[in-house]
């Protein structure tokens, strides 16, 4: 399994990213292009997606595979 998926904001560019790694995989001049280039990464590797807002704050977060919570709903 790959690492989960960072969508934040540097450099005056959105990039997401495999967390924990230097591999920018897409680099887009809007939240919402990014936002939806790690929600396809995150998909295919089924690991999740954290967005941050442009001051580094975790906005979002969404698991696309194996949850490890246990929170019923």
């Amino acid at each position: 399994m790959r690492g989960d998926i960072e969508t934040y904001h540097q450099n005056g560019q959105w990039q997401s990213k495999v967390e924990g790694t230097d591999e920018v995989f897409g680099v887009a001049a809007t939240k919402q292009d990014a936002v939806a280039l790690g929600r396809d990464r995150a998909r295919a590797d089924k690991v999740e997606h954290m967005i941050r807002n442009e001051n580094g704050q975790i906005h979002e977060r969404s698991t696309y595979g194996h949850d490890p919570r246990n929170i019923r709903g």
